[in-house]
């Protein structure tokens, strides 16, 4: 029987706050919480520059280089070699010397960020301008190729890294050229002919491997991959404080209105199981709808639909499953346990908007592990790669396989631990 008002003892709102006691963990926690927020992600962030190191650059050499005076010359070779040189390299960037072929394959895949091409008839072409005439004569040309399947950030990287190392090498061939015309005895060279020499190679910036006009600049995969994640995070949590709602272990609060249902005798074990299976079901109802909206709806340029379909839920499943273990294990602060494994952490380990080459080590060391790192990968291979498996869709996979083990047995290993321990969700009857 309810008690009538007159009878209850009334606290103000005052007193309450004046009690140093009610103040002391929200404001641990949560200016724990803002202090790592803050360091993660704009630790990730704040200086990419400078902290760029072996960025994945291709060097091809298509030049066959000509005969002169008997001696064979080919200034592509002296380029490329020129380029890749330890000694003069620079370490924001792995050169990588390949042939057309192996290159055009790793960009493909994504282990290119991009490709600095010397193209056939180059050593030729410069050559020609020690006879040229005319004040406009054809330039040699070096080509930069993109690669913008592997994030904008990145292929921006490669694409400065490369353009760069190609002025470089016109500034050198420019001195070869100029001092090559000043020993020849048929006069001063003009004030046009002078400048071309000093800067002789047109550098030309292309996709080598362009996506579609939906693909959001190579950002389509990450947010997909985002939106996935933040399915199977929410989805989770909200199914975990459902059925506890439902089986009396956690009053039900709408607005005003407030309820607490009759308590289940249901142990830890059993509880988890009912909240992994919602989990599984709702990751296939989540996934479609994400896809239909994404692909449907919006137009994301995507291929490969029917694996996409099967990654996509296993992706969110493999999230739900995380979240119900983490919070039967951690109890009360599991979503926030949880909040930090799949969001806080991930994402500035990802590497798909800021890339793990321009990162502290912290975070390469995170993204070995990391969800949002292998699933993007998985996502990205399948929307820009042709759905390669060495573009990333094989570490997804077992990283997915590994990821429901981990929850699996975390789960069952604490509900089991807790149950054999007698500490049970009971909420005991009282006595009339």
């Amino acid at each position: 029987m309810t008690e009538p008002d007159s009878d209850r003892v009334r606290v103000s709102a005052g007193r309450v706050l004046r009690n140093p006691h009610i103040w002391k963990f929200p404001t641990i926690l949560v200016s724990l919480v803002i202090v790592g927020l803050s360091l993660l992600y704009m630790g990730g962030i704040a200086n990419p520059n400078g902290h760029l190191r072996d960025v994945p650059i291709g060097l091809v050499n298509a030049d066959r280089g000509v005969d002169v005076a008997g001696k064979h010359q080919n200034l592509g070779a002296s380029i490329t070699e020129g380029i890749a040189d330890p000694r003069a390299a620079v370490p924001q960037a792995s050169w990588r010397l390949l042939d057309a072929d192996t290159a055009r394959e790793q960009m493909e895949s994504g282990k290119l960020y991009g490709t600095l091409v010397v193209p056939d008839g180059f050593t030729a072409a410069v050559l020609g301008l020690r006879t040229a005439s005319g004040s406009d004569p054809a330039r040699p040309t070096l080509v930069v190729l993109t690669n913008p399947g592997v994030g904008s950030l990145a292929s921006s990287f490669a694409s400065t890294i490369a353009q760069g190392a190609a002025h470089g090498a016109s500034a050198q061939v420019g001195k070869d050229l100029t001092a090559a015309a000043a020993a020849e005895p048929r006069g001063s060279a003009t004030a046009a002919e002078q400048l071309l020499l000093s800067d002789p190679l047109h550098v030309e910036v292309r996709p080598g491997h362009p996506l579609g006009a939906h693909s959001g600049l190579g950002l389509t995969a990450f947010y997909y991959s985002l939106l996935l994640v933040m399915a199977g995070f929410l989805g989770g949590n909200i199914i975990s404080n459902g059925v506890d709602v439902a089986l009396g272990y956690a009053d039900g609060e709408i607005g005003p209105w407030h309820s607490r249902r009759p308590t289940v005798p249901i142990d830890r074990r059993r509880t988890l199981l009912v909240k992994s299976a919602m989990s599984v079901a709702l990751a296939a109802v989540t996934s479609t709808l994400i896809m239909l909206t994404c692909v449907t709806v919006i137009g994301m340029d995507a291929s490969h639909l029917w694996l996409l379909w099967v990654f996509s839920f296993a992706t969110s499943a493999t999230v739900g499953l995380g979240v119900q273990a983490i919070n039967a294990t951690f109890g009360s602060i599991g979503q926030l346990v949880s909040m930090f494994v799949f969001i806080v952490m991930a994402l500035p380990s990802s590497g798909a908007t800021v890339p793990l080459e321009a990162l502290p080590a912290f975070y390469r060391w995170l993204a070995v592990f990391e969800p949002m790192r292998q699933l993007s990968g998985g996502v990205r291979s399948i929307l820009y790669f042709d759905a390669r498996a060495d573009a990333g869709l094989t570490r997804a996979w077992l990283m997915i396989a590994l990821g429901i083990a981990v929850a699996v047995l975390l789960g069952w290993a604490a509900t089991t631990y807790y149950d054999r321990k007698g500490l049970r969700r009971m909420v005991p009857t009282s006595t009339p």
